[in-house]
């Protein structure tokens, strides 16, 4: 703690040997970041320029590409910083800043999958009611509350784990998450049930109405003729791989919680950087690579760089 400006400090205990590897901690992150930010707007970009882009699948594709940017923004600056810092300390205050966006962007993913699933469901098995269905209204309803939902969950949470007295300053990861918890001098039960809550609304029904969504789409793919059936699995791997990989990621953030005195420091950190690593650059890969127009439009467009 500092007096002096009466603040509050958490010292990010999970870092391993910093003083020995900082520079190449540094040199990789800020490359990975980079890539992060490079692959996913290159394809916002492209959706947003070319007019046969904006249908609602793609700029649902484009809202989760900005999400992951956003979410990757709340967690590589701050780990830049502490890699050329001498201390890996964050204030209390920012810790649980941190924590808000980690989970609030994290829940708008699931939602925003949610509401892609929805539009596919729409235009696979109700294509003469989609143009009706599918407007603009509904597509920014959609999006308001992928964002907004967790927003305001999460704040709740997090405003809650602020008030509580703290008799621990370590935390034993590299950035702010449920970690935060085990910094109370008394655990809250409310708190813990309050979390399960959120769980509940952002992640796991989410993935009950995917599931289900993408169930119905296979029986009415299945009944329907090869081009019905080729459309829905050109249209509906990515989103499936995508929510795969998203879904094993909220998986490890949940074991880490749970095993974290267990773990090896390094075994811990590995971990860590699984959750926050693959899944930016997992999402431009494949909606890249495996959706016709948007790799159309790629070829194109590096094509044209070569060219010049």
């Amino acid at each position: 703690m500092d007096d002096q400006f009466n603040v509050t400090y958490i010292t990010l205990g999970g870092h391993v040997e910093v003083d020995k590897y900082r520079y190449l901690y540094f040199v990789i992150m800020f490359t990975v970041y980079i890539f992060i930010i490079c692959s996913n707007a290159i394809i916002v970009y492209l959706i947003v320029i070319h007019r046969n882009l904006h249908e609602p699948m793609y700029i649902f594709i484009a809202a989760l590409l900005v999400n992951s940017v956003l979410y990757s923004t709340a967690i590589y600056p701050k780990f830049l910083i502490d890699f050329l810092s001498e201390k890996q300390i964050i204030s209390h205050s920012v810790c649980h800043f941190q924590f808000f966006l980690f989970y609030t962007l994290g829940g708008s993913e699931f939602l925003l999958l949610s509401a892609m699933a929805y539009d596919r469901y729409v235009s696979i098995c109700k294509p003469l009611q989609y143009p009706v269905i599918m407007r603009k209204t509904t597509i920014s309803i959609f999006l308001l509350l992928a964002w907004l939902v967790p927003a305001c969950q999460v704040a709740g949470s997090a405003a809650l784990s602020a008030r509580r007295k703290l008799c621990n300053f370590t935390l034993k990861g590299i950035f702010c998450n449920n970690s935060i918890y085990k910094l109370h001098c008394v655990s809250s039960r409310g708190l813990s049930i309050y979390g399960v809550i959120i769980l509940l609304n952002v992640v796991f029904f989410p993935l009950l109405f995917i599931v289900f969504t993408y169930i119905k789409i296979l029986v009415i793919s299945y009944r329907s003729s090869r081009e019905v059936r080729k459309k829905a699995a050109q249209t509906c791997l990515p989103h499936l791989l995508v929510l795969i990989n998203l879904s094993l990621l909220c998986t490890y953030d949940i074991i880490i919680l749970r095993l974290e005195s267990e773990l090896p420091k390094t075994i811990r950190l590995i971990m860590t950087l699984q959750v926050v690593l693959y899944h930016p650059l997992f999402n431009p890969i494949i909606y890249g690579l495996k959706m016709k127009e948007i790799t159309k439009h790629l070829c194109k467009l590096f094509c044209r760089v070569k060219i010049i």
